[in-house]
């Protein structure tokens, strides 16, 4: 099958759905559903996706709490790599690592098993749908570095300008798929 899609930033432009005013007045919302539904379209971002955590050099891709879980699934099986499934406090039973951090309107924590996996030394590419403030890609570096891995790199789908995201994931490299073709 041949894509209509060249690259995923084509596949973003003509199928991301924007909706002004949500989740509240004066913002403009880029669902990525339209996108996650046509074929042709997933196709071409993952295919960005698992270019980019391949040139960044992972052992192993983190998925994001959810939508990362989608994406970060489909690069680690298109690679050939295994996928950590980096999870909201409370998801998983214990032992478990955990690393609180803060949002733009409060803090969470995110938590990884503490046994049956290990990390340790393990180059992580971190896979998520949207960088806005950086929090919660912040907080799963911080929570990797604690458990011995290495994040090698953060990369996301869309990003939010203006929220200073970007500065606040200051260290490993990030690619942003709609501006990285």
């Amino acid at each position: 099958m041949t894509s209509r899609y060249e690259s995923a930033a084509q596949a973003l432009h003509d199928k991301v759905r924007l909706v002004q005013d949500f989740p509240k007045e004066g913002i403009l919302f880029e669902d990525l559903t339209p996108v996650l539904a046509d074929p042709e379209a997933f196709q071409a971002v993952v295919d960005g996706l698992a270019a980019a955590c391949e040139k960044l050099g992972a052992d192993l891709i983190g998925g994001l709490d959810a939508r990362g879980f989608l994406l970060g699934s489909a690069v680690a099986y298109k690679l050939g790599l295994g996928i950590l499934a980096i999870r909201k406090k409370g998801k998983l039973p214990p032992p478990v690592y955990t690393q609180e951090y803060e949002l733009e309107y409060g803090s969470a924590a995110l938590e990884i098993p503490a046994s049956g996996v290990d990390v340790k030394g393990k180059r992580v590419v971190l896979v998520d749908d949207v960088l806005a403030t950086g929090g919660t890609l912040h907080g799963a570096r911080l929570l990797l570095e604690s458990a011995g891995a290495e994040v090698a790199g953060n990369v996301v789908v869309l990003e939010v300008g203006g929220l200073a995201g970007r500065q606040r994931l200051s260290g490993p490299p990030l690619i942003v798929l709609d501006d990285a073709d």
